[in-house]
């Protein structure tokens, strides 16, 4: 346990050490799990494949196994119906020399004839003859015994029996031989032209060591070149679980006849009636393979057919993909790992340098400097501006030093000179003393925001376009972005503090011929990212035709001023709505134009309206509430008006810019007198 607290508290403890985690924890646990899911999913869909192949084959063999039963049938059925055997029949010349020439053309171990009314048709064949009148009769699988096959066919007899030979996984069993007959057998009566039965006739195919049906079987299902990779395709006969024609080795040159079927197989295919199709050990070694019952007439399971391939050349294939896959991501996880520590990098270095910077300055050393950083990307920016905004205060700090020693003696003259005058006299010094300090705290103030505004704000710009581009990935270096964000709002705050005794009506910029729209078009580009993070929508109603007569900054400072109360106004979204129109006289005369600003927020009360002008008045927690004050100023100044209420077409608040199109010369440089009473609205 303190094991693991240490290494989190060494992981916390720098963004060095966070960004080489982020980095390399992808490629040390993520891809190695995703190439053990690839590997398992190869080795599903790899399983599938083969067993999807040994699937068709089996479908292949057991047409063909039909195709067999079917010619048996057929050919046994043109021959009893043949006008050749019937009148042979009929003539009483004996058919032996007829039934020769057939079987030989038909392929069949024997074609019998069996004349009505003796005794010599086996009860084994009797028991297949169809009843009714002649009909088209596919041959039938049925087994019989030794003896029966012996009278039907004596000549067959030496291929029946067969040695069971010991086998592995076999189910256990006492017999030593199988001696029983699997054979296509097709039994049909002879009838004459009238009807009359002549006889039955009884043709058939002997399955037990059937060497050339299995090898035809064999040559069908698995061509020459048809599996890839030196695999060998076999296909086998069982009766019951004993192979009885095979082309599956036991040696070299020696098939694997009387070998038997394991009993897994034994019990799924021939106890269950269930098709096989997995890998099994077959003889010596594992096969993909595939067994399917077999059938008699009566539907009973009498033995299988079987078809598969060797396993061990598609195994070793698939060893060696799973090697060159593997190899493939232990090269990309190298190459992946270097990319990532030297991009990570990148980012450290420059935050590391920014950090140690802010540590010197704030420990008294004021000439510290980040200096060159070699990225070139919004961390290399914000380094540049950290250093412009370092000089910034080093500068405007020895100008208010100075400036604060020459105040001080200028108080002090005064003070001499005002010593010897009555309590009166002295109230008045107090008082001037303060309006002077007032003054010249006011004019330094001006410049230093002026001066230092400017790049605080493209720091906290960067800052947030750089959390926004990182979006999740920001979270390691969340610590650091955080300091920076508590040092800039550090020197905001200072800023703030001097401006609450600035009197901005005095520092009127130049005047020029500004367009509305403009105007507000530059100023929605400032606040684009608070609108993204707040989620609100923008809609512009612009239909002002005057220019106005305004400094440019001074307006867009407004502008911006109210854009951002109505953002915070919003904190859940909604829609801001910004409009211009022409400020029109009594005489209806165009005299400048009006900017409207509104939110679908809260709304002002009526005691926030009474106040909402006042200085230092503000409804928010981290407010100054010189805003709206310092925007009324600079407003009334160049002879316009700034007006607030509620919307009357749905709830929001609603602010209201009056320019006229030549401003008036600007006023005194006194404080706005503006009781803080905005008043109703008039039209636009």
């Amino acid at each position: 346990m303190l094991k693991w607290q240490d290494s989190w508290r060494w992981l916390a403890a720098s963004i060095r050490h966070k960004l080489l985690a982020m980095a390399l924890l992808p490629l040390a646990v993520v891809f190695p799990l995703l190439v053990l899911a690839l590997m398992l999913w190869s080795n599903i869909a790899y399983d599938r494949l083969l067993i999807t192949k040994v699937r068709a084959d089996l479908a292949v063999a057991q047409g063909y196994f039909e195709q067999v039963l079917g010619e048996v049938g057929s050919g046994t059925l043109g021959v009893a119906a043949s006008h050749a055997l019937v009148r042979a029949l009929q003539r009483h010349q004996p058919p032996e020399e007829l039934l020769a020439q057939e079987r030989h053309r038909l392929r069949l171990d024997f074609l019998s004839f069996y004349p009505s009314g003796t005794s010599t048709l086996p009860p084994a064949l009797a028991a297949t003859v169809p009843s009714g009148r002649l009909r088209p009769e596919q041959a039938r699988l049925v087994l019989l015994p030794a003896d029966t096959l012996r009278t039907i066919a004596p000549a067959l007899g030496e291929r029946l029996r067969i040695p069971l030979v010991p086998t592995r996984n076999a189910s256990p069993t006492r017999r030593t031989v199988e001696d029983r007959a699997m054979v296509v057998l097709s039994t049909l009566p002879v009838r004459d032209g009238e009807g009359h039965l002549l006889g039955v006739l009884s043709g058939g195919l002997l399955l037990n060591q059937n060497l050339d049906f299995i090898d035809h079987i064999n040559r069908i299902v698995y061509p020459e070149g048809s599996l890839p990779f030196g695999s060998q395709g076999t296909a086998t006969l069982f009766l019951d679980d004993v192979r009885i024609t095979t082309n599956v080795r036991l040696f070299q040159d020696q098939r694997a006849v009387g070998t038997r079927v394991s009993q897994a197989v034994r019990d799924a295919v021939l106890g269950q009636g269930q098709t096989w199709l997995d890998r099994a050990f077959v003889v010596n070694d594992w096969y993909v393979s595939a067994y399917q019952p077999l059938l008699d007439a009566d539907e009973q399971r009498i033995g299988m057919l079987y078809v598969g391939y060797l396993e061990q050349p598609f195994r070793w294939v698939r060893y060696g993909m799973v090697a060159v896959m593997g190899l493939i991501f232990l090269v990309v996880m190298a190459a992946a790992a270097v990319f990532s520590v030297r991009w990570a990098r990148s980012i450290f270095k420059p935050v590391e340098q920014m950090n140690q910077t802010m540590r010197r300055v704030e420990s008294g050393e004021s000439g510290a400097r980040v200096g060159a950083v070699a990225a070139r990307d919004e961390l290399g920016a914000l380094a540049g501006h950290l250093d412009e905004l370092l000089d910034t205060i080093d500068d405007k700090t020895r100008a208010l030093q100075d400036w604060a020693d020459e105040l001080d003696h200028k108080v002090a003259e005064r003070t001499r000179e005002l010593a010897a005058s009555n309590a009166s006299l002295r109230q008045a010094q107090q008082q001037l003393v303060k309006s002077e300090k007032l003054a010249a705290i006011g004019q330094l103030t001006a410049s230093i925001a002026h001066e230092i505004n400017n790049p605080i704000a493209v720091m906290q710009g960067n800052l947030d376009l750089m959390r926004e581009t990182l979006g999740p990935h920001a979270e390691p270096v969340r610590a650091e972005i955080q300091l920076l964000d508590e040092q800039v709002e550090r020197m905001r705050l200072i800023v703030t503090q001097l401006l609450q005794y600035a009197r901005p009506t005095e520092y009127a910029g130049y005047v020029d011929a500004l367009d509305p729209q403009r105007t507000i078009e530059a100023c929605l580009v400032l606040v684009a990212h608070l609108l993204h993070q707040r989620r609100i929508t923008v809609s512009r109603a612009f239909g002002a035709t005057q220019r106005v007569g305004f400094n440019p900054q001074e307006l867009q400072q407004v502008v911006i001023n109210l854009m951002i109360n109505a953002i915070q106004a919003m904190p859940e979204g909604g829609e801001l709505q910004l409009g211009t129109s022409d400020w029109l006289d009594e005489r209806g005369q165009p005299q400048g134009a009006v900017i409207t600003v509104l939110d679908s927020g809260p709304g002002l009360s009526e005691a926030v309206r009474e106040r909402l002008f006042s200085p230092f008045f503000t409804t928010k927690n981290d407010g100054n509430g010189l805003g709206l004050w310092i925007s009324l100023g600079l407003v009334e100044r160049y002879g316009g008006k700034l007006e607030a209420g509620n919307r009357t077409d749905a709830r929001g608040a609603e602010f209201r810019i009056r320019l006229l199109t030549e401003p008036v010369a600007p006023a005194a440089a006194q404080a706005p007198t503006h009781d803080g009473r905005p008043g109703s609205l008039p039209p636009p």
